[in-house]
């Protein structure tokens, strides 16, 4: 377990930490950071992207449940817009770790950018396959981002976003020729600032 030997290194609470949502063309970008218990670990954790809806909806729970801390981070769309989805990301992972309530000496980071967190940072290159604790933060960061796009479904009707949850899908291409962009959208996406200049 690569949070066992971070661990060991650094004396100290290692957390993970991953994203979720920087590819979609609207909603905010979601980071979540997770310090495992090693003598309690939730079964069946995995990437979020190998787990069903399902699955990960029935680990949540446990992981809050059964971790030592836990922190859920958002970086809105205006931050994307104004700072780039790679520093916002960076800011939504910031504000997860933030949250965590026994802060870290080492923190996991999922793929290859070292982000600047209110910790030492090893990025781990395919992280929510590597590490327990970055495929817990996967799944988090994905659960709390899902339910938010599900609840501006309903202040944002028209677009799907319940169901593609932002993403790039038919559904969500006809109704943005049909309605335009909304404030959901990101609106330094290429696809939504075309529409934006025909407007």
């Amino acid at each position: 377990m690569l949070e066992l030997e971070a661990r060991a290194t650094w004396n100290g609470h290692v957390c993970g930490v991953d994203e979720a949502g920087r590819g979609p063309w609207a909603g905010p970008v979601s980071a979540a950071a997770v310090i495992l218990n090693p003598d309690d670990l939730p079964p069946g954790i995995d990437d979020s992207k190998a787990l069903t809806e399902k699955r990960r909806a029935a680990l949540e729970p446990e992981i809050k449940a059964r971790a030592l801390a836990w922190g859920v981070g958002f970086a809105s769309v205006e931050e994307i817009d104004e700072l780039n989805i790679l520093h916002a990301t960076g800011l939504a992972m910031r504000r997860a770790v933030e949250a965590l309530a026994h802060p870290p000496v080492h923190a996991l980071v999922d793929g290859n950018y070292r982000f600047k967190l209110p910790c030492a940072v090893t990025p781990v290159v395919k992280g929510d396959s590597r590490s327990l604790s970055i495929a817990a933060a996967s799944i988090l960061a994905k659960t709390a981002r899902d339910r938010l796009m599900i609840e501006m479904d309903a202040v944002y009707p028209g677009y799907g976003f319940a169901r593609h949850k932002g993403y790039n899908a038919p559904i969500h291409q006809t109704a943005l020729n049909t309605l335009g962009p909304c404030p959901a959208h990101r609106r330094s996406w290429a696809p939504i600032k075309a529409l934006l200049e025909i407007a």
